[in-house]
């Protein structure tokens, strides 16, 4: 998937430094570094060549941090387990390989092994031994010490459907933004920009104390019908979560309470990252304090809401694209 124009976001960490430690037989020309530098133009991406040895990796890390003072630092697997070593600053790490040594055995990794990008010394291979593996074994050693505090903001970010790197509940039993995303081992382009931009903008708003717009919008009048997603519901979604945040709101019917879990589940699967702990079980949406509401025409305990209500269904708004279109117009006011 080619990330086009429209999909970069401007202003995003604007002006701040961004240090990307890339993963196992990788290189900081490799192609996540491109896409993070085409959706965040006005950021300054770094991603240096990491040594082969981990010892000299971290060490290198450690010392870029000193010199550039990052203001977030992005870890993809073998990256991520050097991310969160590197205490004091906000991180992501997507797919951390905090079992590393483990790792390389049960994924037959040991012999020569190709870089999958360009590195800027000209390497092409290098060779896995067993002393080497037993390095990265006691690298990952490191992780999780003296962390009590802490203060940085730190995400973990687990595909639901990788088949090398498992250590959601190992990150879950020491910080608690552990997030679950759909794909793979390697990032793509598409969690990229639907799961990882996401958790970046909130780290942004969090350092600059940006205050956003909220809009609660309402599931099952607006957003499905017989958990049915709505036409360009989600291309609606994203676009209005550059400008706002966003709750999904649903019912809480007392006869059902498997209900909640339904509309948890359906609300991560449409909309992902994005919705991560924003869901809203109410009966009582007049109660509801924010800028927007999007509910349907025929609703109760909303026509009372304080801010400005959407009548989704009504002449003007008949459609998402009636909404993206008025939003558009508005200009994240």
């Amino acid at each position: 998937m080619e990330i086009h124009y429209h999909q970069s976001f401007p202003g995003l960490m604007k002006g701040k430094k961004i240090l990307y430690v890339h993963g196992f037989a990788s290189s900081g020309q490799s192609g996540t570094v491109s896409s993070l530098r085409q959706l965040m133009p006005d950021a300054e991406v770094i991603a240096p060549d990491l040594p082969i040895h981990p010892a000299e990796a971290i060490e290198l890390l450690k010392r870029t941090c000193e010199k550039e003072k990052p203001q977030l630092i992005i870890g993809t697997s073998m990256g991520g387990m050097y991310a969160e070593q590197l205490r004091g600053f906000d991180r992501i790490l997507t797919n951390p390989a905090f079992q590393m040594g483990d790792t390389i055995l049960k994924n037959n990794m040991l012999g020569k092994v190709t870089f999958l990008n360009p590195r800027q010394d000209g390497v092409q291979e290098f060779l896995m031994t067993k002393q080497l593996q037993g390095e990265y074994k006691e690298a990952t050693e490191a992780c999780f010490k003296d962390i009590e505090s802490e203060t940085a903001q730190i995400y973990g970010l687990f595909g639901l459907e990788d088949p090398l790197v498992h250590t959601y509940d190992l990150f879950a039993a020491h910080y608690p933004n552990a997030l679950h995303f759909h794909g793979e081992h390697r990032l793509n382009d598409s969690i990229l920009l639907h799961s990882v931009i996401p958790v970046i903008r909130w780290i942004d708003d969090a350092q600059d104390n940006r205050q956003r717009g909220i809009m609660y919008i309402n599931v099952e009048k607006t957003m499905e019908r017989d958990f049915q997603i709505l036409p360009s519901l989600q291309k609606a979604y994203r676009l209005l979560s550059e400008h706002y945040d966003i709750y999904p709101v649903a019912s809480l019917p007392s006869n059902n309470p498997s209900y909640a879990v339904q509309i948890q589940d359906w609300c991560f699967e449409t909309l992902g990252v994005s919705a991560w702990n924003r869901v809203i079980l109410t009966n009582r949406k007049d109660l509801l304090y924010g800028d927007y509401l999007i509910d349907g025409t025929e609703t109760n305990r909303s026509l009372d809401f304080m801010g400005t209500r959407i009548d989704f269904g009504s002449d003007t708004f008949k459609t998402w694209d009636d909404i993206i279109s008025f939003f558009e117009r508005l200009d994240g006011q």
